[in-house]
């Protein structure tokens, strides 16, 4: 397993088809919602397993902070580190970019994989497309 920096419009389809596919199809976040204008200036990643795109995430900066965005993974691949894979990775570009802190919205059911990482909850429970999701924080 691999989590490589998106350079490619191939690459960023590949990451789309993912997002599509965990949040449209099994989440059902309308596909209007789920691509939005922040992809654009966004830092994109790929995680790869058995040689096939199986996870992703982006980041932006948002002052002096990293927003970690996006991060999914296929269905047949999670419980396998690629999670934490990728949010390292998102990290590790967040410090290159100078963030101080790393924010997210983590949906509830993963809250508990986001701690283990070292993030914080700073937020009651609310809804984004329906989802129940927390804010949560990090220093970098």
């Amino acid at each position: 397993m691999e989590v490589q920096r998106v350079t490619t419009d191939r690459q960023l389809e590949e990451a789309y088809k993912i997002r599509e596919k965990v949040f449209v199809e099994e989440q059902g976040v309308p596909p209007d919602k789920e691509r939005d204008e922040h992809d654009a200036y966004s830092e994109h990643v790929l995680a790869y397993a058995e040689g096939k795109p199986v996870g992703t995430g982006r980041t932006r900066m948002v002052g002096d902070s990293a927003k970690l965005e996006r991060v999914c993974i296929l269905e047949a691949y999670r419980k396998h580190g690629i999670g934490k894979a990728i949010i390292l990775e998102l990290e590790r570009i967040a410090r290159e970019k100078g963030a101080v802190k790393a924010k997210l919205h983590g949906q509830t059911h993963a809250e508990a994989f986001y701690r283990k990482l070292g993030y914080e909850t700073k937020s009651p429970v609310f809804l984004e497309e329906g989802i129940p999701h927390v804010r949560m924080e990090k220093p970098l």
